[in-house]
């Protein structure tokens, strides 16, 4: 074999393997494999948040059950609130209109100030943004439960012991993605760390429904 020929067998064997490589990795990456979500799951395996039943604007029961092959954006919020909170459902607003018509979203927006927000006050609330009650559900019921739901299923707030239930008060901007699983989930940046929604910021909330789009079509 000359010299010219071990050339052209050794570049045609060269591209035999590179398209061996990049059908491998097509292969993998195309079924999942070794490849990280494009939303990062928080939860750690076999985590998922906490049974729960609290009263909706319309007085129906809402649990667990209601989430069930469903993304969901949680919310802590209250009707009084004048200052982070109607910029929040204003945005929480721009998410229930993209998926208003979806089967498969469901919006839950919890009051932590259960004794002032009634359902008919969370009703006449929910009327501003004429929410359907079946896509956003405004929340309420016993305040430790919606607390503890906060605090133990979705991380919004650190865990406090010195502060009785009637003095505690969460009031945080924060919105938080769960999967059709149950498992909390965040929005990765450019730099692929994981970081919170900002109900506040519009940018991150655009974020949070490209995000919902990405769980409602992903497989496990």
């Amino acid at each position: 074999m000359t010299k010219q020929q071990k050339t052209s067998a050794f570049l045609v064997s060269f591209f035999i393997l590179l398209g061996a490589g990049f059908a491998f990795y097509y292969y993998y990456s195309s079924n999942g494999i070794n490849r990280k979500p494009k939303v990062a799951i928080m939860s750690i395996p076999g985590q998922t948040i906490r049974p729960f039943s609290f009263i909706d604007q319309d007085g129906d029961t809402v649990t667990k059950a209601d989430m069930k092959g469903k993304v969901a954006v949680i919310e802590y919020f209250y009707t009084t609130c004048k200052s982070i909170c109607p910029i929040m459902n204003e945005n929480m607003d721009k998410v229930y209109q993209a998926f208003r018509n979806s089967n498969d979203v469901i919006i839950l927006s919890h009051t932590v100030d259960p004794k002032r927000d009634s359902v008919a006050a969370l009703k006449a609330y929910s009327l501003k943004f004429d929410a359907d009650p079946r896509i956003w559900k405004f929340l309420t019921g016993d305040k430790k439960a919606l607390y503890d739901q906060a605090r133990y299923s979705y991380g919004m707030a650190t865990v406090d012991t010195t502060t009785s239930i009637d003095e505690d008060f969460i009031h945080t901007n924060v919105f938080v993605l769960v999967d059709k699983e149950g498992r909390l989930r965040m929005h990765m940046n450019e730099d692929g760390n994981p970081v919170a929604y900002d109900g506040t910021n519009a940018k991150s909330v655009a974020d949070l429904i490209s995000d919902i789009k990405i769980l409602q079509n992903e497989e496990d």
